[in-house]
């Protein structure tokens, strides 16, 4: 069990080291792009370089699971290299898994990230609440008994995400909104920052969602390659973007395979964020 919770430790990280989350996705364009092959050996280089480069200044690293889950258990064995790795540099991990099911099988997939002694144990993962807020519930209880972190996806930018995302229940709120307002009951009373998280896309209208009192960490994706600036946090989440920890991945990762050039990248990503948001914190 950690000795502090999540938002504890997420809140000293992004004081330290600033409000930057760096995806780990070994992309098959990517491995190409850095002239390595596109199997488990070019994984392997891709990741570690990657992480090596990047887990001892940046305060998140987020490996997307599913390019590593691609190669089978070999790519399995490179993500829990991975995550060793980004622990004893002294960054945070934020593995992207987006799980999502109901009763025992949610329970399982609990044990697998959240619990202490599982190989592939990490910091918070990201989950899915469209099976109902309630099917979370394994993933909640163990992340605060473990004192680890969950960011449950409320509104995505990709298109496909609007149908269900933006509909609206009986009493006139959005699906989206209602999973903010329960993530929102279960941080209350909780300092510095609550341990339940959201997944906010950098690039949706910021009078979607009423963010006010949610009292946990926003997930943005979407910076750099996906169209969002620092510029648009600010106008999306105003005041709320001091709980912000925007996410770039292929605008930094393109910078590789040297590793100066890929810390270069993400100093001037996180450069730029603190000066933006600072001047927002002020307001």
């Amino acid at each position: 069990m950690a000795e502090r919770s999540f938002g504890a430790r997420l809140t000293a990280a992004m004081s330290d080291r600033g409000p930057l989350c760096v995806g780990i996705d070994p992309h098959p364009a990517l491995l190409e792009a850095w002239g390595l092959p596109r199997d488990v050996r070019g994984l392997e280089r891709f990741a570690l370089t990657a992480t090596e480069a990047l887990a001892g200044s940046v305060a998140v690293l987020k490996p997307q699971s599913a390019f590593f889950e691609a190669y089978g258990a070999a790519g399995i064995a490179v993500l829990e290299r991975v995550l060793a790795t980004a622990r004893e540099a002294g960054a945070l991990v934020l593995l992207d898994v987006k799980r999502g099911d109901i009763g025992s099988t949610m329970a399982a997939y609990t044990a697998a990230y959240l619990s202490d002694d599982a190989p592939l144990a990490v910091d918070a993962i990201t989950v899915s609440p469209y099976l109902g807020f309630g099917s979370l519930e394994p993933a909640l209880r163990q992340a605060h008994h473990t004192g680890r972190g969950v960011f449950v996806l409320a509104r995505t930018s990709n298109p496909e995400g609007h149908t269900v995302q933006r509909a609206r229940g009986a009493d006139g709120t959005t699906v989206a909104q209602s999973i903010v307002d329960s993530v929102a009951r279960c941080n209350q009373g909780v300092e510095p920052l609550g341990d339940v998280g959201i997944v906010v896309g950098a690039t949706v209208e910021p009078e979607e969602l009423r963010l006010h009192g949610m009292n946990g960490p926003v997930l943005a994706p979407g910076l750099g390659a996906q169209g969002a600036t620092a510029e648009d946090l600010r106008r999306v989440f105003g005041a709320g973007v001091r709980a912000v920890l925007p996410s770039s991945s292929r605008d930094i990762l393109r910078h590789g395979p040297a590793a100066g050039a890929l810390r270069s990248a993400a100093q001037a990503v996180r450069d730029s964020l603190v000066s933006i948001l600072s001047q927002t914190s002020s307001l």
